[in-house]
């Protein structure tokens, strides 16, 4: 293990079969050391805080994992308007924060022209903005990018096409690639991401993933644990290692792309109370404190025991950051784009 380690820091590289070896190793604390030690390098101490605004829960897709799914009856749907959305960003640059990112389940009512209008007045707060509203053809593409998008966020959740297909009724895992191929193109910074524990998922289709990651190559990577929510096809799925096993996907992302921007997601802290604190340790440098307001925060479930959900946007921005600073990290001023620390450096 501690050949491999020293070839991943120095190298930045690991083969399937060597990657698969890591992760099924039951001493992790070297890994999650070396990675630390990574990112400390190439990203520094700070953390960069998006702000995260979830303004639609209505999803035409049906995916088995996902709470938004359009089959849930029990969701309770929202949309935000284009005015609320771009209020949200407003108050958001208020709080400091010098990123947004605009999340919902894909939802037809926001067409092309109304994200670009959204797109457009965002920007005139002097903010990076980021996309996560999920597959769209290159026209579209094209369009947010001219109205000012910085960033885009697709997860491929898995690179195992059939798994993929299984778990994402009616979808393309071939177009889901085509999108991310159209987005690097146009010269978005792309993070995409992994799900991890899903049911049937292996040791050596999570190695393909991160090996998807590099090839690509992403800008962020986000990893994160599958929590199974009560009213999907998936309620009684079990979540136990997924904690630890998404550390380990963490750290090996960043020991094989050590300059990207690795996100410590909401999720990790729904299973463990220190969850995104670990995740900092582990590799990541950048946290998304939900800056939605009121009910909706709730409403937006894609997995059960979300925290945050009672709290201000104004209160999570300060948590955030006493944590942050709880173990020797700050919060970084700019808008952390991919390299800007050994740009600056």
């Amino acid at each position: 293990m501690k050949d491999l380690l020293e070839k991943a820091t120095r190298a930045h590289t690991l083969t399937r079969t060597e990657i698969v070896s890591l992760l099924a190793c039951s001493e992790s604390q070297l890994l999650f050391q070396a990675a630390d030690f990574v990112r400390k390098n190439y990203v520094g101490d700070g953390v960069y805080l998006r702000g995260l605004i979830e303004f639609s829960n209505y999803c035409k897709n049906d995916c088995f994992y996902c709470g938004l799914r359009r089959s849930n009856t029990q969701a309770q749907r929202y949309r935000l308007t284009p005015q609320q959305i771009i209020a949200t960003a407003q108050q958001a640059a208020q709080y400091g924060y010098k990123t947004v990112v605009l999340q919902s389940g894909e939802d037809p009512q926001f067409d092309t022209d109304k994200m670009c209008h959204i797109i457009r007045e965002i920007k005139k707060y002097d903010l990076a903005l980021t996309l996560s509203i999920g597959e769209k053809t290159r026209e579209e593409y094209a369009a947010y990018k001219q109205a000012g998008a910085d960033r885009y966020l697709l997860r491929i959740e898995t690179t195992d096409k059939a798994l993929y297909e299984k778990l994402d009724p009616a979808m393309s895992w071939d177009n889901r690639v085509r999108c991310l191929n159209d987005l690097k193109e146009l010269g978005y910074e792309v993070g995409s991401g992994s799900l991890v524990g899903l049911p049937g998922q292996t040791l050596e289709s999570l190695a393909d993933d991160l090996l998807f990651f590099k090839k690509l190559p992403v800008d962020m990577a986000g990893i994160g644990p599958f929590i199974p929510h009560p009213h999907t096809p998936l309620a009684n799925e079990k979540t136990a290692g997924h904690f630890e096993l998404s550390l380990k996907m963490m750290s090996l992302m960043r020991l094989l792309l050590p300059d990207i921007n690795i996100p410590a997601t909401t999720a990790m802290e729904t299973l463990h109370p220190q969850g995104r604190l670990l995740a900092l340790q582990c590799g990541a440098n950048v946290v998304m404190p939900n800056v939605t307001q009121g009910e909706f925060r709730k409403k937006y479930e894609l997995y059960p025991g979300k925290i945050c959900t009672g709290e201000s946007p104004e209160q999570c921005r300060g948590c955030i950051q006493a944590k942050i600073e709880s173990i020797g990290r700050f919060v970084a001023p700019g808008k952390g784009f991919h390299g800007d620390f050994l740009k600056n450096k």
